[in-house]
């Protein structure tokens, strides 16, 4: 359902007189008549508790409910620049328009500044590269939708702007987004492919690690093996999501018996892992596929295995072959 009252009649600000509508909360009949201009309802939220919306003429709560003949005045700021200093981070763009990059991201590369990690994250190194960001809910910076983590290579989408990013966050949380990954793991599975459909939560010990628990979130994953490695105690596996938990594909092998080879949190780092090059865990996002936030076109991008985890692969076939 979308309104259509009187406006708007400038680029930041817009006038409506309340025709349709009536009994709706303030913040629910601007995000109805707003959409076209990308503005999202936390955005509408935080705009109206700063006092840029008034109801003729005063102030009032998102949750005031708007009556036939109100006066709504909204006044949209423009984008403020990030409070980050932009950084040169490396990673390789593999796809990129005016509404998204999608770029490969190297291992040991944080997505966010987090404690510890304030500087040369992906989040730097995307204010720095992209010289046309129209704002993310007000803020010039790059719409994060999904992560990727620090040890983990491969392919991400980012929005430009509030359009791109609300569309894509809308992808993801409907499950509409394919996610292809490849990991090499410890041990020999004992089939060609499986599904795995373990609930997944916080560990209750070690906070930074999550578990399989009866009380967690539905978390899915499937697997296929795509190569075995006699003698070595790895496999080749590629694992497609149905879901999107935090460190979902580390919790599910490990729950399996079957560690991503070289993951010290979750038990994956064996002693001959160094000895095959393994030195992070071999887990890699493979490729995304989506629609195109602005034009529908559905792509699918694809990011080549990073180096390190390339000539591995090539070690244990040379050594599965004699």
């Amino acid at each position: 359902m979308t309104l259509r009252d009187d406006g708007p009649t400038e680029i930041s600000s817009h006038l409506f007189w309340v025709k349709q509508g009536a009994g709706l909360r303030l913040d629910q009949y601007l995000a109805l008549n707003l959409s076209d201009a990308g503005v999202t309802r936390s955005r509408l939220q935080a705009l109206i508790k700063d006092g840029c919306v008034t109801i003729n003429g005063g102030l009032q709560k998102p949750r005031y409910l708007v009556r036939t003949g109100d006066q709504v005045a909204v006044t949209i700021p423009e984008a403020v620049p990030s409070a980050l200093i932009p950084e040169d981070v490396s990673f390789t763009v593999l796809f990129e328009d005016d509404d998204l990059v999608v770029l490969a991201k190297p291992p040991d590369t944080v997505v966010h500044p987090a404690c510890g990690h304030d500087r040369s994250t992906l989040v730097h190194g995307l204010l720095f590269h992209c010289r046309n960001l129209s704002g993310i809910s007000g803020e010039m910076r790059p719409g994060i939708v999904h992560r990727l983590d620090k040890d983990t290579s491969g392919v991400m989408v980012v929005a430009k702007n509030d359009m791109a990013h609300r569309s894509l966050m809308k992808q993801f949380k409907d499950r509409e987004v394919e996610k292809i990954y490849h990991a090499i793991v410890q041990g020999a599975l004992p089939q060609p492919s499986g599904r795995i459909n373990l609930p997944i939560g916080r560990h209750a010990v070690n906070r930074k690690k999550m578990a399989v628990r009866e009380d967690g979130r539905e978390a899915v994953t499937n697997w296929k093996v795509l190569e075995n490695f006699p003698g070595t105690g790895l496999s080749y596996l590629e694992l497609k999501l149905e879901t999107g938990r935090t460190h979902q594909i580390r919790v599910h092998l490990a729950a399996i018996g079957h560690s991503v080879a070289g993951d010290r949190l979750y038990g994956g780092m064996s002693p001959s892992c160094k000895d095959y090059g393994i030195t992070r865990q071999f887990l890699h996002a493979c490729s995304l596929a989506f629609n195109h936030p602005a034009t529908g076109e559905g792509l699918k991008i694809t990011a080549p295995l990073w180096p390190d985890m390339r000539r591995t692969l090539e070690m244990l076939r040379e050594l599965s072959a004699r």
